[in-house]
């Protein structure tokens, strides 16, 4: 699964083990439970596992590369897929459990991990082009993360005219929504927190996104397309600001919006598709 691939690391990181509470501060991918909570997602995993098992004629003999391995799950399925080879790129701490993992699991000979940062690393000897990149780079909002960046780089830089990119389509929806007791619970809130006034708060709170479920309910706008990439072909840009226009329909100036993701392994002849969709 995605972990880390283009943030900074501190030279001479100690292995897993022997990582200290200083260690995991400046190493947060290293911590084994954000990796256990990637690995139970099982509709994403699910999702990257079936498109390249139900491919196997795109991996076979295929040079694959994993952009923030973590775990090595995915250049695990990629193997078991067919590819010949498979260069899996972390630079956390995880990389060093990675290889042991890999090892375990028969795949140390057809799976390479590489610890380091995407855009200073230089693929192992005897490969100079991939003809697959994946990665599973979405972060909240899609682009929290800001990893798409390194996944493009790795692009440019490897992969082959031609080759693949999975996922290689990205969307994201944008709808208007109302829910004054969810508004009540994360911003009156403010108003007396244990008999004292932090109201002074609100106006900053009110800006900060809020990663939630929405309910059917609250939504009373369709929903429209915000972004929509190809990530064979795009170029990286910060993501654009959104203005909210005055509604009737909201009981205060800006209406809250809410912001889904749909992305899309469309490289594959039996398609895979991972969402979450408009509530409309």
């Amino acid at each position: 699964m995605a972990s880390s691939a283009g943030a900074a690391t501190p030279p001479g990181a100690p292995e897993v083990e022997d990582m200290t509470a200083k260690d995991y501060y400046f190493d947060s991918y290293a911590h084994f439970g954000i990796h256990e909570e990637m690995l139970k997602d099982t509709v994403r995993t699910t999702a990257y596992r079936d498109a390249m098992l139900n491919n196997p004629h795109l991996f076979k003999d295929k040079v694959v590369l994993d952009v923030g391995c973590g775990t090595g799950v995915l250049s695990m399925f990629a193997a078991q897929a067919g590819a010949r080879h498979v260069i899996g790129v972390e630079m956390s701490g995880i990389a060093i459990s990675a290889r042991k993992i890999i090892a375990a699991n028969g795949f140390a000979d057809r799976i390479t991990v590489v610890k380091g940062k995407i855009e200073e690393i230089e693929l192992p000897d005897g490969f100079d082009k991939v003809d697959i990149i994946i990665s599973e780079w979405m972060g909240y909002f899609l682009l929290y993360e800001s990893m798409l960046n390194s996944v493009l780089f790795a692009r440019d830089k490897w992969l082959r005219p031609g080759g693949l990119l999975f996922p290689d389509k990205a969307e994201m929806y944008i709808c208007g929504i109302e829910d004054l007791e969810y508004r009540r619970q994360k911003l009156d809130f403010w108003d007396s927190v244990y008999g004292f006034d932090m109201s002074c708060i609100k106006s900053a709170a009110i800006l900060e996104p809020l990663v939630d479920i929405v309910e059917p309910a609250s939504v009373f706008s369709d929903s429209a397309p915000l972004l929509v990439r190809s990530c064979r072909v795009c170029r990286w840009r910060a993501p654009r600001r959104v203005r909210a226009a005055h509604t009737e329909h909201t009981t205060h100036r800006s209406p809250p919006l809410s912001l889904s993701l749909s992305l899309s392994l469309s490289s594959s002849h039996a398609r895979s598709r991972l969402t979450s969709p408009p509530a409309r």
